[in-house]
C-alpha cells in the first residue's frame, strides 16, 4: 500500500504545474452559476489529456460533466466532486478554483495506478453550488447512481474534518396590489404593506421554530416613488434548519402567513422556492482515512466544535445518497472571512497553491484506501446505513 501511495503522490507532483495553471485560470475568469462554460471546458480538456473519458453536458446541465477512468475490472466507484462557480460581484471568494483543481488532481493521481486496481474513478463537475443547487439537480437526475463514495475538499481558515451543515432553501415572495396616487390611497391596494406585514409575521414565528432555525430576507422590490401606492412588492429569503423535515415545516408556516399578509390589504401573493439544500452528513470513517492521509503529508486535522455555527451546501443532498466527505483545509488566517475580497486573494496565494496539491494527494490516497481496503468500505457503508438512512425523509 505504501508503495502505491508513493506512486500516487508522485503522479500528483508530476501534474502539479497543470493543476496550478487550472486553478489560476479559473480564478482569473470567474463565472457564476450555470455559466461556468470555460471552467468546465478547461477541466474536461485536462482530464481527457490524462486518459479520462468525459461526458459534457451531463444530466442535462451544460456546465456539468462526468469524467471516468476504469481499473482492471469491476469494483467500487469513487467520485471526486469539483466545484467551480464564482460569487456574483466577488469572483472566487469561496475558493472554488482550488476545489476544481484539487478534485481533478485527485482523479488524475488515483487514475495513474488504476492498472493495478479493480474499480473506477470519476471526477464529477458540479456547477452552481453558490446558488442554483447543481448537485441537487444532479442527484435528482441520477448522477450518483452507481457511485459508491463521494469526496471533496473545501478551502477554509482551519483544517477540519467531519463538519456538518444546515439544510437551506431560497424562498421568493411576491405581493401584487393595485397602484394609486398617494393622495388617494384608498383607491389602491398597497403591496408593500402586505410585504411588511409578512416580515412582521416572520418575527412572530421565530419563537415557534427550533433554536437552530434561521431566516434572513431582503426586499428586492418595494415601489419606485414615495407618492405612488406600490402595486408590486417582492422579497427574497434564505431559510435554514437542522434538517429538510424542519425546513418543510418552516416553509408551510411561511405559506400560511404570506396568505394572511395578503388578506391584510386585499393583495394577491405568490410564494416559490428552489429545491432545498439538505443537511450534510459527513462520513466519519472516510473522514478518519482522509485525516490519516493528510497527517502523513504534514497537515494536522481537527474536528469542529459541535457548538460552532455552520453554513449550507448542496453537497448535503449527495451525503443523503451515498457516503460523502466534504473536508476543509486552511488557505488563510482564521481572521479572514469567507466570501470576502481577502478570501478571494487567499484563493490565489502561495498557501492556496499548496492546498491544491495537498488536497489532490490526500483525496487521491483516501480514494485508494476505499478501492483497496474492503474492511474500510464495509465500515463506511455500515456507518452510512446506521447514521444517514434513517434521516432520508
Amino acid at each position: 500500500m505504501k508503495d502505491v501511495k508513493r506512486r500516487i503522490l508522485a503522479a500528483a507532483d508530476e501534474t502539479g504545474a497543470e493543476l496550478l495553471a487550472l486553478s489560476h485560470r479559473i480564478h482569473s475568469h470567474p463565472e457564476t452559476a450555470y455559466e461556468e462554460v470555460q471552467a468546465a471546458r478547461w477541466q474536461k480538456e485536462l482530464l481527457e489529456a490524462h486518459g479520462f473519458a468525459v461526458e459534457m453536458p451531463f444530466c442535462g446541465l451544460e456546465t456539468a460533466f462526468r469524467a471516468v477512468k476504469r481499473g482492471k475490472g469491476p469494483g467500487p466507484v469513487v467520485a471526486f466532486l469539483s466545484e467551480y462557480d464564482a460569487l456574483k460581484g466577488l469572483g472566487h471568494a469561496c475558493g472554488h478554483n482550488i476545489i476544481a483543481a484539487a478534485s481533478c488532481g485527485a482523479g488524475i493521481a488515483l487514475g495513474s495506478v488504476l492498472g493495478d486496481l479493480a474499480g473506477e474513478v470519476q471526477v464529477l463537475g458540479t456547477p452552481a453550488e453558490e446558488g442554483g443547487g447543481g448537485k441537487v439537480r444532479l442527484v435528482d437526475e441520477g448522477a450518483f447512481r452507481g457511485v459508491d463514495f463521494a469526496l471533496m475538499m473545501h478551502p477554509s481558515t482551519r483544517n477540519i474534518i467531519g463538519r456538518s451543515a444546515l439544510a437551506a432553501q431560497h424562498v421568493e415572495v411576491a405581493f401584487t396590489g393595485r397602484a394609486a396616487h398617494s393622495a388617494t390611497p384608498d383607491k389602491g391596494v398597497n403591496a408593500l404593506t402586505s410585504l411588511i406585514a409578512f416580515f412582521n409575521a416572520i418575527d412572530t414565528l421565530r419563537q415557534t421554530w427550533p433554536n437552530t432555525a434561521k431566516i434572513n430576507g431582503c426586499i428586492t422590490k418595494g415601489g419606485k416613488a414615495s407618492n405612488i401606492i406600490p402595486d408590486e412588492a417582492e422579497a427574497l429569503y434564505t431559510v435554514r434548519a437542522s434538517t429538510r423535515k424542519e425546513l418543510r415545516a418552516m416553509y408551510a408556516d411561511l405559506e400560511r402567513v404570506a396568505r394572511a399578509a395578503a388578506r391584510v390589504t386585499g393583495a394577491t401573493v405568490t410564494i416559490g422556492s428552489d429545491a432545498p439544500y439538505a443537511e450534510r452528513y459527513s462520513n466519519r470513517a472516510m473522514g478518519e482515512a482522509f485525516k490519516a492521509n493528510m497527517e502523513a503529508l504534514g497537515e494536522a486535522m481537527e474536528y469542529p466544535d459541535p457548538k460552532e455555527r455552520v453554513g449550507s451546501s448542496d453537497v448535503g443532498n449527495v451525503s443523503l445518497e451515498i457516503p460523502t466527505i466534504h473536508e476543509y483545509l486552511a488557505i488563510a488566517d482564521p481572521s479572514v472571512a469567507g466570501h470576502t475580497p481577502e478570501f478571494r486573494e487567499a484563493s490565489l496565494s502561495k498557501r492556496g497553491d499548496d492546498v491544491v496539491l495537498l488536497a489532490a494527494k490526500g483525496l487521491a490516497c483516501t480514494g485508494y484506501d476505499l478501492l483497496a481496503d474492503a474492511a474500510l468500505r464495509d465500515e463506511v457503508q455500515r456507518e452510512f446505513r446506521e447514521t444517514v438512512l434513517p434521516f432520508r425523509g
